[in-house]
Formats: C-alpha cells, sequence, structure tokens
C-alpha cells in the first residue's frame, strides 16, 4: 500500500509543473498516440523540452510509449520508427487517510447482479441521477444545447472528444472504468442510464441521443444524432 501511495503521490507531483501539465493535457486530448515533434509545435517549446516532459510522464506511468512510423514513407529512406505516447490505462487516487471506494463498489456491483430487480432500480436511479445533473446546463440558453451537453460530460469525468464527421459524440475517459471489466453490463447500463437522464434534461433542444457502442479506447456510450 505504501509503495502505491508513493507512486501515486510523485505521479500527481509531477503534473504540479505548469508546463508539463498543459502537455500531458493535450496529448491525453488527441485521443491518440503522438510524437514528440507534434507536442514540441503544439505547445511552442523545443523538442528537447517536449521529450524531457514526456519521458518523465511516462516514466511515472501517467503515459504509455511505443514506437511508430510517424510518416507514409516505408523501405529505406523511411527512417526509424519513432516514440510516441499516449494516455495510460493506470488508475492514480490519492485519499489521505487511505479510504477504500473502489471495495466498496465492487461489493455493491456484485449484491446488485443478484438481484434483478435491484439491477432494475440502479438504472432508475441512475436516469434520475442524470437528469439532476442535466438540468442546469439545459436552463443555460448562452451556449448551445451540444455545447452545454459537452460541458456536462467534462464535469463528471467523461471527456467527450468535439462531434465526429456524422456529429457522433465519444467519450474518451470512462469514471467508472475499475468496475468495467467485472461488471461490464451492470456498469453499462447505468451509464446509458444516467446518460439518457442528462439528455432527457434537455428535452426536444439536444439533437443527440445516447446508445451503447463500446469502441477500444472509449467509454461504452456515444451520442449519436437523432433523426429529423
Amino acid at each position: 500500500m505504501g509503495d502505491r501511495i508513493t507512486g501515486d503521490l510523485a505521479a500527481v507531483a509531477l503534473l504540479a509543473e505548469p508546463a508539463r501539465r498543459s502537455l500531458y493535457d493535450w496529448a491525453v486530448a488527441q485521443g491518440r498516440a503522438v510524437g514528440r515533434e507534434e507536442a514540441a509545435a503544439a505547445l511552442g517549446i523545443t523538442r528537447a523540452l517536449a521529450t524531457f516532459h514526456l519521458d518523465r510522464l511516462a516514466d511515472a506511468g501517467l503515459l504509455e510509449t511505443g514506437y511508430r512510423r510517424l510518416n507514409d514513407r516505408r523501405g529505406p529512406g523511411a527512417g526509424r520508427p519513432a516514440r510516441v505516447y499516449w494516455r495510460a490505462e493506470r488508475d492514480i487516487s490519492i485519499t489521505l487517510p487511505e479510504r477504500r471506494y473502489e471495495l466498496a463498489a465492487h461489493v455493491l456491483a456484485k449484491a446488485l447482479e443478484r438481484a434483478p430487480r435491484a439491477t432494475a432500480g440502479s438504472r432508475d436511479a441512475a436516469r434520475s441521477i442524470g437528469r439532476e445533473i442535466g438540468s442546469s446546463a439545459a436552463e443555460d440558453r448562452r451556449r448551445s444545447p451540444t455545447r452545454a451537453l459537452q460541458g456536462v460530460l467534462r464535469a463528471q469525468g467523461y471527456d467527450p472528444a468535439p462531434p465526429d464527421a456524422a456529429g457522433v459524440v465519444r467519450l474518451r475517459n470512462c469514471p467508472f472504468h475499475a468496475l468495467v471489466s467485472e461488471h461490464r453490463q451492470l456498469v453499462c447500463g447505468m451509464n446509458l442510464a444516467m446518460a439518457e437522464g442528462i439528455t432527457g434534461a434537455f428535452g426536444e433542444r439536444l439533437r443527440l441521443r445516447p446508445e451503447l457502442d463500446p469502441q477500444p479506447g472509449f467509454c461504452c456510450v456515444t451520442f449519436a444524432p437523432t433523426t429529423p
């Protein structure tokens, strides 16, 4: 336990440096592997400084690394694959004194899975909570419904990506990721119900509907345009 807390504290401490935090936030927001030169250009810093910060973040477990060609050239003269970085799957959590909320969540999830009526009730509760979460944003007419929805999702930790070419909004993070591997059906159902509550708060103004569409690297819930 002590080693985990020490490692998590060290990782979080790295993000206290403004330039490193900006670089981490930018890399995570891309939703893909990024290279050193691209990162340096985006942040307006030297390649050497970008490399230093990226490697520090990788050493702390905040980013994962690999090697990939960043151009379409192949064969002799194409050069060596470049080192790239992307968000790590590692969860970092610090509570002092030590708390075990994740363990409590696993216990409750198992109890719900053994009681079908309770599972249905949990989705009703998630839908109700979602409506409460979305209601204040839905009343704000200064932003478009889509932007207001993205703001709500961002505040809840879902990290929504900008709408793609088809107008679909995907979520780059699942706040309940630690439970998904053992309780996928329960968690995804809860996520969908909460999303339904959030969008329901907007009424017909919001032309997006939540649906299940599990994809690698994304939350199981997406928001697709409604049919006119």
